[in-house]
């Protein structure tokens, strides 16, 4: 074998100094051999810094010096939505725990990987179909850019103590994500997981922006008439919910869940962790409803008094009724009560009164107990009860507003209107969301095959079957 001689009059690269080097590196590659070529090269950094400082120029401003007011206002609701992320964890722990060993996996993976599914799609698009410019006045939205958000901070912003554009989208986006993470309770243990990442993608996107734009939207035509949802019982948890039922019916039950036409307890295996998630989601509505308000005032803490109300109105009423029911108190009932209690007042947790929110809170922990009988009976599989927590209990809070609202409701004698406009947009929402999931569950069916999984792959489990591993691999088989 014969090697090479080195470049007569070129110094090799061992023998370079420190400063030679570099330079001499580049040349050895094919291409970057002249002068020419590497003064080209040495113009990309060049140009992309140009880029980077025009791409300042064009969205920075001068800014006057930060206010108390912006900054306070900015950093409470980036805490607010960090608490309402969390909420992520509560609803995998819950839905894990009341859910069997064999598919605890799969429900994980589907509660982690649905917000990175949401932020992403409602960046891409759904950002923009919520909060854009009418294109059909009061139904839809889109903003000028389209795909994206500006998140330039302008000197108005400072002085006025608003929310960044990013702050904004980030609170905003962890509402779509849990809006998310309902249909995952209603279809859990039977639904193909590529199904439901697409159904998430969709949902997100198109489906929950669409109908949040109606309200939340200042142009929405349900904003325009006075339709009242402080923070989601309808927009978040009755949507999630009608779409999740939309899945559940098409998937049908669980394998035993009805035998003989009677519902069969198919039992959690874990009520530790559904607990422990219980409370995280109890500690999270603290974002999800003082965050509501939008800005660091007096109404932030009277918000948190009824929030805390309500669960603690839903825990009592559904653990009592359940005992009364069943001759002993339910734990599931009792974690049930309290998110029905949270979700109940949701909706007007600024307008109640203390008493009005422990009553309404009261209503949806008892409303939650007979909601599960009833799904029962309609041959619903619902395995955690999301439908009856997020849904019922969702459309209850929704009316609630128009009977217990101080300023509004009809308990404190300012007529039927408010209750008749808190109807309409609890139907409005239930008949689009139901239509849209109809839609969308049948393509992805007809696309795929089918969106539950096989027979045998239900009853070996979907952590083997659709992720090839298991929670507890240690524990036996058997506990399954």
């Amino acid at each position: 074998m014969t090697i090479a001689s080195s470049t007569p009059g070129r110094k090799p690269l061992a023998e370079a100094s420190l400063s030679e080097a570099p330079l001499m590196l580049l040349r050895s590659i094919r291409g970057l051999g002249s002068n020419r070529n590497l003064v080209w090269l040495a113009c990309i950094p060049l140009a992309l810094f140009g880029l980077g400082l025009f791409n300042l120029s064009a969205h920075a401003a001068e800014l006057p010096e930060l206010t108390p007011a912006f900054l306070s206002n900015n950093l409470f609701i980036f805490v607010c939505a960090i608490l309402v992320i969390f909420m992520n964890a509560g609803f995998a722990m819950v839905e894990a725990g009341m859910c069997r060993q064999k598919n605890a996996v799969n429900i994980l993976l589907k509660n982690l990987i649905v917000f990175a599914l949401a932020a992403s799609a409602y960046w891409l698009i759904g950002y923009s179909l919520m909060y854009g410019d009418p294109v059909v006045p009061g139904w839809l939205f889109i903003k000028s850019t389209f795909f994206f958000f500006d998140p330039a901070v302008t000197p108005e912003m400072v002085t006025d103590g608003s929310l960044v554009p990013s702050l904004d989208f980030l609170f905003q986006v962890a509402f779509a994500g849990t809006s998310a993470t309902i249909v995952s309770g209603l279809v859990a243990e039977r639904i193909k997981f590529k199904e439901f990442v697409w159904f998430s993608l969709i949902l997100v996107a198109f489906i929950y922006p669409i109908a949040g734009s109606w309200k939340w939207n200042a142009e929405g035509w349900l904003n325009k008439l006075g339709f009242i949802d402080f923070a989601g019982s309808t927009l978040v948890h009755s949507v999630g919910a009608w779409t999740g039922l939309v899945g559940a019916i098409i998937l049908g039950p669980r394998i035993g869940k009805f035998v003989g036409g009677r519902p069969q307890a198919l039992p959690g295996h874990n009520m530790a962790i559904a607990t422990l998630g219980c409370l995280i989601l109890w500690v999270g509505w603290y974002g999800f409803n003082p965050g509501s308000v939008l800005s660091l005032n007096e109404t932030v803490p009277f918000v948190a008094v009824t929030t805390t109300l309500g669960a603690a109105g839903g825990a009592i009423s559904g653990t009592l009724l359940s005992a009364i029911r069943g001759g002993k108190p339910d734990l599931t009932m009792t974690i049930n009560g309290i998110l029905a209690g949270l979700v109940g007042v949701t909706a007007g947790c600024d307008g109640f009164s203390m008493v009005g929110a422990w009553i309404v809170g009261f209503i949806a922990g008892a409303l939650v107990v007979f909601s599960v009988s009833v799904v029962d009976s309609l041959k619903i599989d619902d395995p955690v009860g999301a439908f009856s927590v997020h849904g019922t209990c969702g459309i209850w809070g929704t009316l609630a507003v128009g009977l217990f609202s101080e300023s509004k409701g009809l308990l404190y004698g300012h007529g039927f209107s408010q209750l008749g406009l808190q109807i309409l947009g609890a139907v409005a929402y239930g008949v689009f969301a139901i239509v849209s999931s109809l839609i969308v569950w049948s393509i992805l069916g007809g696309l795929t095959g089918g969106i539950r999984v096989s027979e045998k792959e239900e009853i070996e489990g979907l952590d083997i079957g659709e992720h090839g591993m298991e929670a507890y691999p240690d524990f036996a088989a058997s506990a399954k």
